[in-house]
């Protein structure tokens, strides 16, 4: 089993049995970016701008869906267990966890920390966390996670958690952001709390405008939450995220335009932080709905535009051709042998004509909301996609509202995927069968079979081509056009200081800007 649970450089003991302490390697920033050169320091009002934001956000975890609820839970909520910025493992709110068979976990909760509240935590808490996203009533994102959960107790101090098969990946499932330890009363969190376990206490929300928290002064990590509060601001539009940069409105924005990356230079008030990863943006077809029930038409579709222009032109390079292959080049079994789709009319018309059609004309629905640049990625899709007889009308749709009138309401839309550590993570999330998060509704009958089959193989080889299958499966019998691996292109003012290594799982830090960052 120890071959199985080797994974780039971690030893069957540092995953399966979780280390207690921080890693220390990272990933190398880019050039010309000013690392941090002292030790941190308290103090100030960190503002930060986020490209996202919903009227509708709220204090369920297993309803977040984008960046800007994710760093306001980062900054309230402990989880536990935390991804290193070196893609590894840390310990959070469990001291240490443990497995002999990778069916039976234990994690030991550490002790003499408190909520907010000034409630002491208990593995009882740990347990009905976890326990709000099981079961038929659940509404979470991320049940599908606890579909091979059979058992969650309290045993002492330690949660043990019952699988149905072994499970290497399973610890880091539990660092997923829905899954933040919350305070519970019998036997259930309240999803209407505010209450946490982190660095900030939340002084007011008003959902999809602005979050203000304070720094909690009993917070456990003594080297962690520098700022004395935190200012969250949702700026759809990614001029004005500029702007308020540029103007000292806020210290830091996210979703920078590659296009403008040029005149914030030129200013000298920002650094660029260009951070790659296996994030991707991606165009999601209704698999319900015709014509995207057709494979030969989603097939069309991806033949029909240029990849390569697209990172060109939208991401300015910062970024890379993706196979239409949720798997980004950082995870462990990418499959960079399967044959690439280029820009080809010809074949594009092929699968048009086994599909019995001529021509086609469908309507996809964008707006900067989804992604910076994601409007101009669409006009671009539909420019190259006439030559094959494909007509694209791009519909420009708000930026507000988007999350909750368009994805996931439209048949042909845009969208975008911070890429997950581990491979499991990323396809049971957003294309198993039935997931809440299943954007294009898509089903498959052998991906399914292979999804459950992999996770407990335990040969390495063997899980390496179950995984290179899904992976040629999603690519080629898949209802989602994925263009392109998108760097996470951050601006931060020259006030603000950051660690050397920053995280590549998520943006902003993995989402913990607020927690790892301080005022030089």
């Amino acid at each position: 089993m120890s071959d199985y649970l080797t994974r780039g450089g971690l030893s069957r003991r540092s995953l399966i049995k979780g280390a207690t302490a921080l890693g220390a390697a990272g990933l190398i920033l880019p050039a010309g970016v000013r690392r941090a050169s002292a030790e941190p320091k308290k103090g100030g009002v960190f503002r930060v701008g986020i490209g996202h934001g919903s009227s509708t956000d709220g204090y369920d975890p297993g309803l977040w869906d984008q960046l800007y609820v994710q760093t306001f839970a980062a900054a309230r909520h402990n989880y536990l267990i935390e991804i290193g910025a070196d893609g590894n493992l840390v310990p959070e709110i469990a001291e240490s966890w443990d497995s002999s068979d990778g069916m039976t976990w234990v994690f030991k909760i550490r002790e003499g920390v408190a909520f907010h509240s000034g409630k002491g935590l208990t593995p009882d808490d740990v347990v009905a966390s976890l326990n709000h996203h099981r079961g038929e009533a659940s509404t979470s994102a991320v049940k599908p996670y606890f579909d091979a959960v059979t058992d969650i107790k309290a045993d002492g101090q330690n949660v043990v958690v019952t699988l149905n098969a072994p499970n290497a990946d399973f610890p880091y499932l539990m660092s997923d952001y829905h899954l933040p330890v919350m305070a519970s009363a019998d036997g259930k969190i309240d999803v209407t709390s505010s209450d946490g376990l982190g660095g900030y206490i939340v002084e007011s929300f008003e959902p999809g405008v602005q979050a203000t928290l304070n720094r909690n002064p009993n917070y456990w990590k003594s080297d962690r939450a520098h700022f004395d509060q935190i200012v969250l601001l949702s700026i759809l539009d990614a001029a004005a995220r500029l702007n308020a940069l540029m103007t000292g409105e806020v210290d830091t924005i996210d979703q920078v335009d590659p296009a403008s990356i040029g005149l914030l230079e030129s200013r000298g008030v920002a650094k660029i932080l260009s951070i790659s990863g296996n994030a991707h943006y991606v165009f999601p077809m209704d698999a319900r709905a015709a014509p995207f029930s057709d494979n030969n038409v989603r097939l069309a579709l991806k033949y029909a535009f240029d990849r390569q222009e697209m990172v060109d032109k939208i991401l300015a390079g910062h970024g890379s051709v993706s196979n239409d292959n949720p798997i980004g080049p950082a995870n462990r079994y990418f499959f960079a042998e399967m044959e690439p789709k280029t820009y080809d009319p010809d074949k594009a018309k092929f699968h048009l004509k086994e599909a019995g059609m001529e021509t086609l004309e469908v309507t996809l629905s964008a707006a900067d909301a989804a992604f910076s640049g994601a409007v101009d990625a669409a006009v671009l899709m539909s420019e190259k996609a006439a030559a094959a007889g494909i007509t694209i009308t791009v519909d420009r749709v708000p930026n507000d509202g988007y999350w909750d009138n368009i994805w996931m309401k439209k048949p042909f839309c845009a969208s975008y995927w911070g890429g997950r550590p581990v491979e499991d993570q990323m396809f049971t999330t957003a294309y198993s069968a039935g997931g809440a998060w299943n954007e294009s509704f898509w089903d498959n009958a052998r991906f399914n079979e292979l999804l459950v089959a992999a996770r407990s193989e335990l040969d390495d080889a063997k899980r390496r081509e179950m995984y290179h299958e899904m992976q040629h499966i999603v690519s080629f019998e898949g209802s989602t056009i994925i263009p392109m691996y998108n760097n996470y292109v951050m601006a931060v003012s020259n006030a603000v200081a950051t660690p050397e290594k920053i995280s590549n799982n998520w943006n902003l830090d993995g989402f913990r800007c607020v927690e790892r960052w301080w005022f030089a």
